[in-house]
């Protein structure tokens, strides 16, 4: 972002003045008052066009070698629509101004060649034929550097932090002067706690050790709210890293570092709503940059009705087009010009930072077409990027709705490669809490993976057992020990890619009503704290088991080529008990699965699994290191035992 302060311009106004002055000399003999004060007015208007500052030009600089040719650059400044605009640069070419409904934007639409060169060149702002001032404008070479956009897999384990809330590893940005919220106390859930990018790059290691090989953390972009502005869900500045969070240069750097310890980076985007804080909320481009009402109208929440063949039109339209909440306003995704800034702007981060994946939030409340034609472009940028939806709705035919491939009959394709699978997370808290029956407890996880026909390919949908939003998993086992070790082990060998809330390695606890509550600092995250759970030794005994049994699943995770890149087979459950396979054409190293959520003992034949478990005599226990002769196993009562056959 530039800004051009009326200093800067000064010359040029002299200029136009002494023209001026010139010009009702010169009109005097002859030319009667009223022509005189005519031509002052005209151009002493030219002069004071641009008495206030050019706000900002975006994206502020761009890219050579994209495979998209287009770029669209917004202008905002005081009524800029008035000025015409040059730019002269081998390779790029300025193929329409276009002017909007406020003056004071401009969209510059430029054609770049394949074979334009990284350099800058002047973007030149007239009036009258009068060149009133430049942006100096920049196009740098892609980075092509190894380790970049690396993408997620099943070969990862995702770990979801909010950056308020985890640590605070610069004090100096704590409370930042200028911005709507100054309130800083930990002690209130809805103010900021000053946790920051710092915060995080300071305990990599931490994750690294705990066998985390992925960061997710709740958006960083700036939110100048007055109130909650903590969670980062309600944008104010899209090309700005929050200044209580670092810089820009400071994420960049997080990036980098992040990778060169063998950990990768999801962003957390949003594509349906801004804040009311936003800049260009303030001073809209159009009225139809927002969806509007003649009156407030919040979305149903009511998904189905995106996939209902039944459905009203008008609910549908509330649906999608309805505000999330008051302070959060809906942007209107038809809108070709918005379609574009938002597009350019992930294409500006990824490329920018070298992040491995994007996370979609609240993915059903946007606009269909628009999300599949968004998702080409960024995979025609980005092959291994990895992007995952947000699809907080009720059963799998709902999740796989959203999905790419058009597996489910809706009509085209979406080109959204995986999804935050809840139907799995609701499946495995029906199995560790419910009461087992033909459909209930351990039969309805089953059940669940079985409808995995709906996905073009469900490994790349993220599962987890909590998150932000929800109530934090070990509250929702009522902290029976036995469960949580039963629910982690499920999630560390399911198929897909594993996601785990912060503190859940150290049992951090709480319900999600209000969110708040689940959002706790993490101990140790704060010079002063008297616990720091980041240390063995400021860990409780049951914490630092709880830290230890997912470090040894992380780990192991990290080296079988099974829960990689393997398939998944499952068996019926019987007597209670739920087996499932990951398993490759490698019969040594196939993880077999064993759960047990009764209050009883059990002995299983493994007879009945010899589809994959032939010539296999014995098996590692992966949690105890303990042999485990091939036959009848015993299971223990409220037990997962995950075994690697040898």
């Amino acid at each position: 972002m530039i800004r051009f302060l009326t200093s800067a311009i000064f010359p040029s106004v002299l200029s136009l003045k002494n023209n001026a002055q010139t010009k009702i000399h010169a009109c005097t003999n002859g030319m009667r008052l009223t022509k005189v004060f005519l031509t002052l007015v005209t151009l002493l208007s030219s002069v004071n066009l641009f008495a206030q500052k050019l706000e900002r030009i975006e994206p502020m600089f761009w890219f050579s070698g994209m495979q998209n040719p287009k770029l669209q650059l917004l202008v905002h400044g005081n009524q800029i629509a008035n000025a015409t605009v040059t730019l002269n640069y081998p390779g790029v070419k300025l193929v329409k101004i276009n002017k909007v409904e406020n003056p004071n934007y401009l969209f510059l639409d430029l054609s770049l060649s394949s074979t334009v060169k990284a350099g800058t060149f002047p973007i030149n702002f007239l009036i009258n034929g009068k060149k009133i001032f430049s942006y100096s404008y920049e196009l740098k070479n892609r980075d092509k550097s190894a380790g970049r956009i690396q993408g997620i897999t099943q070969k990862d384990f995702i770990y979801l932090l909010m950056p308020d809330r985890f640590a605070n590893g610069d004090k100096t940005n704590d409370v930042v002067k200028g911005l709507k919220e100054t309130a800083l106390s930990r002690d209130s859930m809805y103010y900021r706690h000053g946790g920051d990018i710092q915060g995080v790059i300071n305990h990599l290691d931490y994750l690294k050790d705990l066998g985390v090989t992925t960061v997710w953390m709740t958006p960083e972009v700036e939110n100048d709210m007055a109130q909650a502005s903590y969670h980062g869900y309600a944008v104010t500045d899209h090309y700005k890293i929050d200044p209580r969070y670092g810089t820009n240069a400071l994420y960049k750097q997080y990036v980098e570092l992040a990778h060169t310890k063998g950990v990768k980076v999801i962003k957390d985007i949003v594509h349906n709503h801004i804040g009311t804080q936003h800049w260009f909320y303030k001073d809209l481009p159009m009225k139809s940059w927002l969806n509007q009402w003649p009156k407030y109208t919040q979305t149903s929440y009511r998904d189905q009705t995106v996939m209902d063949t039944h459905a009203a039109t008008a609910d549908r339209k509330q649906m999608l087009n309805g505000w999330f909440v008051p302070s959060m306003p809906d942007l209107n995704e038809q809108n070709p010009y918005v379609q574009n800034y938002l597009t350019q702007n992930h294409i500006w981060w990824i490329e920018y930072a070298g992040i491995d994946g994007l996370r979609l939030d609240t993915y059903p409340y946007n606009d269909p077409v628009y999300m599949a034609d968004w998702a080409v472009k960024i995979k025609a940028e980005f092959p291994r990027l990895s992007i995952f939806g947000e699809t907080f709705v009720n059963g799998v035919a709902n999740q796989a709705f959203f999905t790419q491939g058009n597996t489910v009959n809706r009509g085209f394709d979406t080109h959204l490669p995986g999804i935050t699978d809840m139907a799995v997370k609701d499946a495995i808290y029906e199995a560790l809490n419910g009461k087992n029956g033909w459909t209930d407890g351990i039969n309805r996880l089953y059940d669940v993976v079985a409808h995995d026909f709906l996905y073009q390919d469900p490994t790349r949908n993220c599962i987890a057992l909590d998150n932000h939003d929800m109530s934090r998993f070990y509250s929702v086992v009522n902290e029976d020990f036995d469960k949580y070790k039963m629910g982690m082990a499920i999630l560390l060998t399911m198929r897909g890619i594993p996601q785990m809330y912060y503190g859940t390695e150290i049992l951090m606890k709480n319900f999600s009503n209000p969110d708040g509550l689940v959002r706790a600092d993490f101990p140790g995250g704060w010079e002063g704290d008297k616990k720091d759970k980041f240390l063995a030794d400021g860990r409780t005994g049951k914490e630092s088991e709880a830290f230890n049994f997912v470090k040894t699943l992380a780990n192991f995770r990290k080296n079988s080529t099974a829960l990689h890149s393997g398939k998944l087979m499952q068996f019926v459950p019987q007597d209670d008990v739920y087996v499932y396979f990951r398993y490759t054409a490698n019969v040594k190293g196939t993880v077999m699965v064993i759960v047990n959520n009764t209050e009883k003992e059990k002995n299983l034949n493994t007879e009945r699994f010899v589809e994959r478990t032939a010539g296999i005599t014995a098996a590692r226990n992966v949690l105890t290191n303990e042999t485990i002769v091939f036959k009848e196993i015993k299971v223990s009562a409220k037990t997962t035992l995950v075994l690697e056959l040898n």
